[in-house]
């Protein structure tokens, strides 16, 4: 153990780090081991992997000590913010900063940093095309984690900025699966038009993020985008037929009408899924397939992903 290299894993619960955390724990050849940084050490999460061997640390996002003293000693750190835990792109950026400033401290070799784009590259608050929100952003949940990827690169700290796509585990835990609709069929409702939609399982984001991790240099200083597939909600809806055995029709709503479904966070996703509607060459292009695939040899299709979680997703039937 002692000869191995620490990665310390921010958000080792949820579900990036904890995916990060299970691709090292499984591969004891990799010479990497695992430091998992959470709020709570005494939460069932934390116990489970404390159970499987890890070192588990306190360590507090708002609390920049703390992220200091959990950084210290390790070769690599995977960062990230949880914006839908207080719908602050502020405390984003804060948290950001902090974890920076952690890492050029402890001297970490190398910094895998989960993003999203800044929108308002391609969409100015000027644009007219999609509300303005919070005063300043167009997609706050994308647009302050690709603010932040400055925080990284004005300290020097050695950083992969790592592009995520839509978590098809969002049906399951967020509510974004089918519904049935008035007529009684269930439905899939995208504000996606006929566009693709880049997605990936939460698992294999910490299995690509792994494979960054063993590739060592090769990464730094660039920006890797990764998805399982690019399907359009069509063709989610037919893969959904085919695994629940019942007919998954696709509701493509515009966006002013998912935007204003009333749920916390409606805006933001709506400005969202037209950002990625509207720039769906740049979006997906963004997100190679091939590369994720070379990263994570075992990337599940959304079709193998179903046949593995279609029981775990809540359907009205």
């Amino acid at each position: 153990m002692a000869d191995k290299k620490i990665i310390a894993v921010v958000g080792a619960t949820g579900a990036q780090g904890g995916g990060l955390v299970r691709a090292i724990v499984n591969d004891p050849g990799s010479g990497f081991t695992v430091r998992a940084l959470t709020r709570d050490t005494h939460s069932e999460k934390a116990k489970a992997l404390t159970a499987l061997g890890v070192e588990v640390v306190a360590a507090n996002l708002d609390d920049v000590e703390s992220v200091k003293r959990a950084f210290a000693g390790c070769y690599g750190a995977f960062c990230l913010t949880n914006f839908w835990e207080h719908f602050s792109p502020e405390k984003e950026l804060a948290q950001a900063k902090g974890m920076a400033q952690a890492a050029k401290q402890a001297a970490v070799q190398h910094i895998v940093w989960s993003t999203l784009e800044d929108t308002r590259r391609w969409v100015p608050l000027s644009d007219g095309r999609m509300p303005t929100l919070m005063g300043k952003y167009k997609v706050p949940h994308f647009d302050a984690k690709g603010e932040a990827d400055a925080e990284f690169s004005k300290l020097g700290v050695p950083t992969t900025l790592l592009q995520t796509s839509f978590y098809w585990d969002n049906m399951i835990s967020f509510g974004m699966g089918p519904k049935k609709g008035p007529d009684g069929q269930l439905a899939l409702t995208l504000p996606m038009g006929d566009k693709k939609l880049p997605g990936i399982a939460v698992e294999d984001i910490g299995k690509c993020c792994f494979g960054i991790f063993t590739r060592g240099q090769e990464f730094i200083g660039k920006t890797v985008g990764i998805a399982g597939e690019h399907l359009t909600g069509q063709e989610m809806a037919v893969a959904m037929t085919k695994a629940f055995g019942k007919t998954v029709k696709y509701n493509a709503v515009p966006f002013d009408v998912y935007r204003k479904f009333g749920f916390p966070g409606a805006d933001d996703l709506g400005n969202m899924f037209q950002f990625k509607h509207d720039f769906n060459d740049v979006f997906c292009g963004h997100r190679n397939l091939a590369v994720a695939r070379s990263l994570n040899p075992a990337l599940q299709t959304f079709e193998q992903w179903l046949a593995k979680n279609k029981s775990r997703i809540p359907l009205e039937s």
